[in-house]
């Protein structure tokens, strides 16, 4: 009898294990993570691309800047300090514009270990007369965030200076502008942002419009704003009067994303005609999983619900990673969904949004 049971143990047990076994666990093992993590930075790092203050590496310094807090290579926080003195530390020239604040995140991140004024110094100076100067409005720029990708750009790093500095003025009105562009922008049907008022304002064009008939919501421009709401509320005081409506719209946004992930676990330039394009994007996926990943780590989001949808995301995107180590398949530069991509195609923020989802993903 005993014999019999160890013959049993002995072969019906191991098969048990190995039908369990998923070849993509390797995707989740933190060593691995570390190690494609690195390699996409270090590739991005010696194929540089646009002005060192430009938002596009305002988005691939935030990622390095997670990279670095996860992997501890000591050669991203040599490329942050780089970058910042050969900026000088200064934000982007454009006074009121959101993209010339997104690298001033990772100054603060970097001021954060070093401890050095200089590196605060000139943002705390355009902020200044940011807030003393009225915003000049024409056209479709009505307020002064008109596009939904500002709202990565600015806040995060808005609301990291009140933090440091410990004055709320900088987070107040991060908070004002950011409650303009939501109530342009943020359609409460779809809880999604349009990109800007050319998607919002009614009419016969058939460019607002996708070939199946929906409205045009692109994915990058809502990973931006999911993955700024994730950098947000990472700084963001529990106790702030207006956090429940972030995290409520956190939420909203989370809980849809998820409803038109594809079976790839990637999401579609143009979400909500998957059809017209069928490849998955590294940048809105990037960030997408990001923030759901960011979500689940913190409370905000249901574990039970949103892993799966973070597991197929991750191995969906170590699937865009290509043999030297560059994130395809992100979509270039645009203000709609359509641009044509392939494994080539690379963007700076690609490799940002990648970065900041690993260094989440491996959390969990």
């Amino acid at each position: 009898m005993y014999r019999s049971a160890y013959l049993f143990l002995l072969l019906f047990i191991p098969g048990i294990l190995l039908q369990a076994k998923d070849p993509a666990d390797k995707v989740f093992k933190p060593k691995e993570i570390k190690k494609v993590m690195t390699r996409a930075a270090l590739w991005q790092l010696e194929n540089p691309k646009h002005a060192l203050h430009d938002w596009t590496n305002g988005a691939f310094y935030a990622g390095i800047s997670a990279a670095y807090r996860t992997t501890r290579d000591k050669a991203l926080l040599d490329a942050m300090i780089s970058m910042g003195e050969a900026n000088q530390w200064k934000p982007g020239p454009r006074l009121h514009h959101a993209d010339d604040h997104a690298i001033c995140q990772t100054y603060i991140d970097v001021y954060r270990l070093k401890k050095d004024p200089k590196m605060i110094n000139p943002f705390i100076e355009q902020m200044e007369k940011f807030l003393a100067t009225p915003y000049q409005t024409g056209g479709i720029r009505v307020i002064t965030w008109w596009w939904c990708d500002a709202l990565f750009m600015a806040p995060p790093a808005m609301v990291k200076l009140s933090m440091i500095t410990g004055d709320q003025k900088y987070m107040e009105k991060s908070n004002e502008l950011y409650r303009e562009c939501y109530n342009l922008l943020y359609n409460k049907e779809e809880h999604l942002f349009a990109r800007d008022l050319n998607y919002v304002i009614k009419g016969d064009s058939l460019d607002r419009y996708e070939a199946n008939g929906r409205k045009i919501f692109w994915s990058r421009g809502n990973g931006w704003v999911m993955g700024g709401l994730a950098l947000l509320l990472s700084e963001l005081p529990k106790d702030y009067p207006d956090r429940p409506f972030y995290e409520n719209l956190f939420r909203e946004m989370a809980g849809k994303i998820v409803s038109i992930q594809q079976a790839d676990g990637l999401w579609r330039a143009s979400l909500l005609d998957p059809d017209s394009y069928p490849g998955g994007e590294a940048s809105g996926s990037g960030f997408f999983t990001f923030a759901l990943a960011w979500g689940i780590n913190n409370g905000i989001l249901d574990r039970e619900k949103y892993l799966p949808a973070v597991r197929k995301a991750w191995i969906g995107l170590n699937g865009l990673i290509q043999p030297d180590g560059h994130v395809g398949w992100c979509q270039p530069i645009g203000a709609d969904p359509r641009k044509n991509f392939s494994a080539e195609s690379w963007e700076v923020y690609g490799t940002g949004a990648f970065l900041l989802a690993g260094s989440e993903v491996i959390k969990l």
